[in-house]
């Protein structure tokens, strides 16, 4: 294992966002997160990056072999661990090139955030890094474009390959499918599947044949808590999962299930 959370809660006044949660996830799998709107998905991956503090529980990474207590770290110290995130939103420094934006990142990884006085063309291995990532996400092409100018998808593509530099071990990746076209949505699959032989993955996707074909193990969030945890075929079949959220889903419906409880998602 390389994550794991105990007890992990969080309560927002009289709201219990996220309930106890008991989490492992393997250095080796790909696993997705899945529930309806107000699940507590959103929540939990706050809680895992530091940027929320939970009201009870830990969060640990496994480091070099040890355990390491990242529960109340700001979130550069958990990326600093190796746990690095991308977002349901695009966030990227659009004006600055697409190389730029995964060089910034693997130079924070690196430690030199803050070495201003120095040239950028100064750090050669960023660089170096940052073009690999690139070649590897399929945005090799566009390293000399500005970010701002990609499709939807490629920006998406970009997040990925942001969220690579520095090569963490854990990724969590947030709806990487939002807003992507049909004809996009192969190309961000296929990058999932492929980070996922050499990362562990969390990923939090509504499209369920996405989650069907990618995903190693499905865990289910409902009104906070952890209401399945297994294969895919097994989650499927579950009569709590399906009245919670799934609704009688076979593949091939591309429907994204988001309409469910309101509040924390």
């Amino acid at each position: 294992m390389v994550l794991r959370t105990r007890g992990l809660t969080k309560q927002f006044g009289g709201l219990t966002a996220v309930d106890g949660v008991e989490f492992d996830l393997a250095a080796d799998e790909c696993c997705s997160l899945i529930g309806p709107n107000g699940a507590g998905k959103t929540t939990f991956f706050d809680l895992l990056t530091g940027k929320l503090t939970p009201t009870a529980g830990t969060v640990e990474l496994r480091t070099a072999g040890d355990w390491i207590d990242v529960t109340d770290a700001p979130p550069h110290r958990t990326a600093g661990f190796g746990l690095h995130r991308s977002y349901q939103i695009t966030n990227l420094f659009t004006e600055n090139t697409v190389r730029e934006n995964v060089r910034i990142a693997a130079q924070a990884a690196g430690g030199d955030a803050m070495n201003c006085w120095h040239n950028a063309g100064a750090f050669e291995e960023y660089i170096t890094e940052a073009e690999a990532i690139l070649d590897r996400v399929g945005l090799a092409e566009d390293a000399d474009e500005s970010a701002g100018a990609l499709s939807h998808g490629a920006k998406r593509q970009l997040e990925i390959a942001v969220a690579l530099a520095g090569d963490p071990d854990v990724l969590l990746l947030d709806e990487p499918n939002a807003g992507v076209s049909s004809e996009s949505v192969g190309d961000v699959v296929a990058l999932i599947e492929d980070v996922a032989t050499d990362h562990a993955v969390l990923l939090v996707e509504h499209n369920m044949d996405i989650v069907m074909t990618v995903s190693d193990r499905i865990v289910v969030l409902n009104q906070g808590s952890v209401i399945a945890d297994g294969e895919p075929a097994a989650v499927r079949a579950d009569e709590t999962v399906q009245r919670a959220y799934l609704g009688g889903y076979e593949r091939g419906d591309v429907d994204d299930h988001t309409e469910g409880a309101g509040g924390v998602a």
